[in-house]
């Protein structure tokens, strides 16, 4: 009896433990930032190193302290690279999208809860077992109105036709071989999942109430009032000084066009960027960003998995900050190696910008360092690197409970024995 109850205790110690590491992992316990807390110049000296270590492309890479651009730095490991080098920023391009639809909402010119349908002449929803009307811009925005796709928009040569906006909607392109579908498939509301499809309906909806083209509608609202020069919807490989395209070992690859402007189609350069994330930071209406109380509820959470805040209104929550709001921005990544991220601490001004094209997810990597080294949190997009980070002291705790259920074990039979003597 004593043997089982030393069993079942040390087995429920493990357990208990394992569950402790598991869940303090996502509070960052385990892990430590790559660069001193605090020390700006070191960790862009850390990240730098990772990017000339890792990079096999062309990469742009800057950081912003207290609003003001401190750091910067340039791939030459290919082409010569400066911060006007315009790169694709894939999915990153959604978080631009949603700045223009929440300038829309915020002239009164959308209303985040009305039925989407009510404001599409062009396209419709296609039929479902869940009522369409259900489907609201605030839905769309935050993946939570019941679309399924996943896109993922995939490639188009350069020498090819794009495809109308009603034609993506009708029968988009994904970026695997599966057919998909943009229609409610779940009740909206519901759960998160992410949708491609959404933002392209989202394009459909700015086009519909400005009676404009979406290209047209965010340079007259953002690219021009903020100067950004170098931003366009336009081809990239017709664009002069842009870093090309490298898969994931460094080769060139072929440069590709996107059918969703709005989804995945934004071409900027580290410069222009820059000038996007200092609107967010200071909300000077004067150029043309939204104001302070807008971006404030981009950031409130809409969007949730594993019951942890991930999305708002067209923005990540990457990790929350010590004042109670969160950092935010968006990645992107894309064939055949396209990787970016923008992701600000609205605490204290900063922020990190990085391009790239030559590895699939090293903006995405060194972005999850800066939160780290920002809040002491990890990021929403870090989770294997999380989970990485609780095999040695799980591993210890474990070894050290069995190493205790031995000895004592062993004590018991020596006391046994001395008995039966």
């Amino acid at each position: 009896m004593y043997y089982l109850k030393l069993t079942s205790g040390a087995l429920l110690l493990m357990a208990s433990w394992i569950a402790f590491v598991v869940v303090s992992a996502f509070y960052g316990l385990w892990m430590s930032p790559i660069a001193t807390t605090g020390d700006t110049e070191d960790f862009f000296r850390k990240a730098s190193e990772i990017l000339v270590e890792e990079n096999q492309g062309n990469a742009a890479f800057l950081l912003i302290e207290d609003g003001k651009i401190t750091n910067e730095f340039y791939s030459t490991s290919n082409d010569p690279i400066d911060r006007d080098t315009v790169f694709l920023t894939a999915s990153m391009s959604k978080w631009l999208t949603a700045n223009g639809i929440m300038k829309l909402v915020q002239d009164g010119k959308i209303d985040l809860d009305r039925p989407v349908s009510s404001y599409l002449t062009r396209w419709k929803l296609p039929p479902s077992e869940f009522d369409n009307d259900l489907v609201t811009t605030r839905l769309l925005l935050s993946h939570t109105a019941g679309l399924t796709d996943g896109l993922g928009f995939g490639d188009y040569n350069s020498d090819e036709k794009l495809p109308n906006l009603e034609e993506s909607l009708a029968n988009p392109r994904a970026s695997t071989d599966r057919k998909v579908e943009v229609a409610v498939k779940i009740l909206p509301g519901t759960e998160w999942n992410y949708s491609g499809g959404g933002y392209l309906i989202l394009q459909l909806l700015i086009e519909e109430v400005t009676g404009v083209p979406f290209e047209a509608y965010m340079d007259e609202s953002f690219f021009t009032p903020l100067k950004m020069t170098r931003s366009t919807y336009s081809y990239i490989g017709d664009v002069e000084n842009n870093a090309g395209s490298y898969d994931r070992h460094g080769e060139p690859a072929p440069i590709y066009q996107y059918a969703s402007s709005a989804a995945t189609g934004f071409v900027t350069s580290t410069s222009d960027l820059a000038k996007f994330v200092l609107a967010q930071v200071t909300a000077q209406d004067s150029i043309g960003s939204l104001t302070h109380d807008t971006l404030v509820t981009m950031r409130h959470p809409h969007g949730r998995t594993s019951g942890v805040d991930i999305w708002g209104l067209g923005t990540i929550l990457y990790a929350p900050t010590k004042n109670g709001d969160f950092v935010f921005g968006h990645d992107g990544g894309n064939d055949p190696a396209i990787n970016s991220t923008a992701r600000i601490n609205p605490d204290n001004g900063d922020a990190i910008i990085l391009l790239e094209t030559g590895h699939l997810s090293l903006a995405t990597n060194i972005g999850s360092q800066w939160v780290l080294w920002q809040t002491g949190y990890p990021d929403v997009l870090d989770s294997e690197a999380v989970i990485e980070s609780t095999y040695i002291p799980g591993l210890i705790g474990v070894l050290i409970l069995l190493v205790g259920a031995v000895y004592f074990g062993y004590n018991h039979y020596r006391q046994l024995l001395s008995r039966i003597k």
